[in-house]
C-alpha cells in the first residue's frame, strides 16, 4: 500500500496529531496505517505486529478519539439543554441574612456524592509493567485533551489509591486481569459504560492462565462495545477466545516472527560450560558501544545472582523480576530510563513492555523457555529507528532450544567467536545430522534415553527451583 503521508490523513483529531509530533513522529509505522482506519471506524480487530512496531498506539490512539467524541456529545448535549430551558426570574421576596446578602447557607449543604460512572475505555495487559508503559502512552497521546483521566490497576500496589482512582471520574482504565478481578469483586469497578476493550498480548495472558478472568470480565461490559485484540499468534486457545470476544473482525499482520529483524543485529556465542560463559558476558560488557544492556536469565534467583555479580565488578546495575516489590521495579525502571543504570538483569515477564530506546544491547545469558519469548526478548533493542546487537550464549545443552528459536524465526543465528574465548569444543551440529548420527531405528528427533527424564537444572547448571518471572 502506498504510504500514507502523516497522521492527519488517517482521520485522526488535530489534538492527537499534535500530541503524535510533539513525541517526534511524523509518519505512521506500517500496523497503524492498517489499523487505525478501520479501528476509528468502529471495527474489531485482531492485530499481530512485531515487537517495537508501534502496536500500541494503533489502539491508543482510536481510543482517546472514542473519548474526544463523547466529550464533545456530551458538551452538545448541555447546549442544548441550556438552550430549551427558560431562564427563572430572580425572586422578589428575596431572604436576607443578618448583613443584607442573600442567605447561601442552604446551598453549601453537601449534596449526594456523584456515583462513580467508570471507565469509557478498558485496557487488559498481562503484566504491570507493560500496563504501566501502556498507561504512560495514553498520558503522552493526550497530553492535549483537556483533564485526560487515566488510571492503571495493577498488583503489587496499595489498594488505597487504585480505590480513589476508581471512585472519581474515569476516561482509560488500564489493568491487570487478577487485580481487576478483585475490584470487580468488591463493587468498586464500575465497567458499565465501557465501549472499548483492548486486549493487548493476548497470547501471553492466556498462557499466565488468564482465559477464565478474561471471559469473566467481558461479560460485565456492554455487548455493545468494539473489541481489539493484540497477539503474536490467533491460533489455538487465542483464535478461540478472538471468536467468541470478537464481532466479524479485521485481521491485520504486519512484520510477523517470521520477518527479519532489519534493525537487529544477531550472534550466538558456543560456551564449553558456565564458566566460560560467565567470562564472554564480561568480555561483552566491556565494549564501548554499549549504551544500555537487559541481560535476561532463566529464573528469578540468576536475575539477582548475576546481578550482584556484576555489581561487585563495579557496573552499574539493577535486577528486575515479578519477585521485587512493585516500588523498587518501579524504581529500576526509572533509573534504566534515566540511563543511571547501564545494566539491566531481567527474566522474560519483568521485561515485557520496557520500551526505552537507548537499550544497544540484548544478551540471552539464559535461554527463554519458549521460542517467542525470544523474539520478545531481542526487540528490547533495536527500537526506534535505532540498531541493535542480540547476543545468545549457549551451552551444548542449549542446542535443542537453539534450533527451536530458529524454526520459529525462520533465521540462522550466526555463531561468531571473541578472540582470546574461543570454545574449544566444536559447534553441536545440526539437529537433522544429531538425528541421523543416533542408533538405528531411533525416531527422528527422539531424545537420548527413551524414557528417562533429564534431571532438572536451573540456570547455572545446577538442581534449582524454577521461579519464573
Amino acid at each position: 500500500m502506498d504510504k500514507i503521508n502523516g497522521f492527519g490523513a488517517l482521520g485522526l483529531d488535530d489534538t492527537l496529531v499534535r500530541a503524535v509530533q510533539a513525541a517526534g513522529y511524523e509518519q505512521p509505522t506500517a500496523v497503524q496505517a492498517q489499523a487505525l482506519p478501520a479501528a476509528l471506524q468502529g471495527r474489531d480487530l485482531m492485530v499481530s505486529s512485531a515487537t517495537g512496531s508501534g502496536k500500541t498506539a494503533a489502539y491508543v490512539l482510536p481510543a482517546l478519539t472514542m473519548v474526544l467524541a463523547d466529550r464533545a456529545a456530551a458538551v452538545a448535549a448541555r447546549q442544548t439543554a441550556q438552550a430549551a430551558a427558560e431562564p427563572a426570574p430572580p425572586p422578589r421576596n428575596d431572604v436576607k441574612g443578618a448583613f443584607g446578602r442573600h442567605d447561601r447557607r442552604n446551598d453549601r449543604r453537601p449534596g449526594p456524592r456523584p456515583q462513580p460512572t467508570g471507565p469509557r475505555v478498558l485496557v487488559l495487559a498481562p503484566t504491570r509493567e507493560l500496563a504501566l508503559q501502556v498507561t504512560k502512552a495514553f498520558i503522552d497521546h493526550g497530553r492535549f485533551v483537556p483533564g485526560l483521566r487515566v488510571a492503571s490497576i495493577v498488583g503489587g500496589v496499595p489498594y488505597a489509591a487504585q480505590l480513589r482512582a476508581l471512585a472519581g471520574p474515569l476516561d482509560v482504565l488500564v489493568a491487570t486481569p487478577g487485580r481487576l478481578m478483585d475490584h470487580m469483586a468488591s463493587g468498586r469497578a464500575v465497567l458499565a459504560r465501557v465501549g472499548l476493550l483492548v486486549l493487548d498480548e493476548a497470547d501471553r495472558m492466556l498462557d499466565m492462565g488468564f482465559i477464565d478472568d478474561i471471559r469473566h470480565i467481558a461479560e460485565a461490559l456492554p455487548a455493545e462495545r468494539q473489541t481489539l485484540m493484540t497477539s503474536a499468534t490467533f491460533a489455538g486457545s487465542v483464535g478461540a477466545l478472538a471468536q467468541t470476544l470478537l464481532r466479524s473482525p479485521q485481521r491485520v499482520e504486519v512484520a510477523s516472527h517470521t520477518e527479519a529483524h532489519a534493525d537487529i543485529e544477531q550472534r550466538l556465542h558456543w560456551a564449553d560450560d558456565f564458566a566460560h560463559k560467565n567470562a564472554l558476558l564480561d568480555h561483552i560488557l566491556t565494549e564501548r558501544s554499549i549504551e544500555q544492556a537487559v541481560v535476561f536469565t532463566s529464573t528469578q534467583r540468576d536475575a539477582d545472582w548475576l546481578a550482584d555479580r556484576l555489581g561487585e565488578m563495579g557496573h552499574s546495575v539493577a535486577a528486575l523480576h515479578g519477585g521485587m516489590p512493585q516500588g523498587r521495579r518501579n524504581r529500576v525502571l526509572q533509573g534504566l530510563r534515566e540511563r543511571r543504570l547501564r545494566v539491566l538483569v531481567a527474566t522474560d515477564v519483568a521485561a515485557r513492555g520496557i520500551d526505552v530506546p537507548t537499550i544497544s544491547h540484548v544478551i540471552n545469558f539464559g535461554l527463554p523457555m519458549k521460542e517467542e519469548d525470544y523474539v520478545h526478548r531481542i526487540g528490547r533493542t533495536g527500537r526506534a529507528g535505532r540498531a541493535g546487537l542480540a547476543v545468545t550464549l549457549a551451552e551444548r545443552r542449549d542446542a535443542g532450544m537453539v534450533h527451536r528459536i530458529q524454526r520459529f524465526t525462520t533465521q540462522r543465528i550466526p555463531p561468531a567467536t571473541i578472540a582470546g574465548l574461543e570454545p574449544r569444543r566444536p559447534e553441536p551440529p545440526p539437529r537433522a545430522e544429531r538425528a541421523a548420527a543416533g542408533r538405528p531405528g531411533k525416531p527422528f528427533g527422539a531424545r537420548p534415553g527413551a524414557g528417562a527424564k533429564p534431571a532438572g537444572r536451573g540456570g547455572f547448571g545446577r538442581p534449582a527451583m524454577r521461579a519464573r518471572g
